[in-house]
């Protein structure tokens, strides 16, 4: 899929009342203000990012696609800064951000535990990762084939599931918050 297309999804009824509904959690979870300086991790086409600049957070997106990077770049306003790099190896000092946050987007990286603890470590204040869940309705219609992430989805997320060794991680405070569209595992055919 092109990033047209992805970013297109949160123009429809269904896209824009998950994309409004995970926004409005993530900006709950991370109580940023206005002038915060928040990292979007694995940001695609920038729809989140785009968000939370709209909110007067000073805001950064880091992708590892240039083109989808490029997208976000002609569609976002100039004030964010667009940044092509690695989840498992963040290009920024430790505690560079006072909020961060990837929405989904773990999913496709190699190894988790090393962006989550990259993530730890740039955060100043809170950060907030979202999972792609295995009852998802994106999960059911393109995960399931697979992919070169390191879980293919999840089910149930808890802090044994993404054990991190951080010397940072000692500090985070963990809550499991189950904010998900699913399925039932039952009766669906797709």
């Amino acid at each position: 899929m092109d990033a047209a297309a992805y970013d297109a999804w949160y123009d429809t009824a269904c896209g824009r009342w998950i994309g409004m509904a995970e926004f409005r959690l993530l900006s709950r979870l991370l109580q940023a203000r206005s002038g915060d300086t928040l990292l979007d991790v694995g940001c695609g086409t920038g729809w989140f990012t785009r968000r939370f600049a709209e909110e007067g957070l000073l805001a950064t997106g880091l992708d590892p696609n240039p083109d989808w990077l490029a997208f976000a770049q002609a569609k976002g306003p100039p004030a964010i800064r667009w940044i092509l790099g690695d989840a498992r190896a963040l290009p920024f000092p430790d505690r560079s951000f006072e909020r961060v946050v990837s929405v989904a987007a773990l999913c496709f990286v190699d190894d988790e535990r090393r962006a989550v603890a990259e993530i730890v470590r740039v955060a100043r204040r809170r950060f907030a990762v979202g999972w792609l869940n295995r009852t998802s309705l994106l999960y059911r219609r393109k995960g399931q084939g697979g992919g070169s992430g390191a879980y293919h989805g999840r089910s149930g997320i808890r802090p044994a599931n993404c054990s991190i060794s951080s010397p940072a991680w000692r500090y985070v405070g963990w809550r499991c918050i189950p904010a998900c569209f699913s399925l039932p595992e039952t009766g669906w055919r797709g």
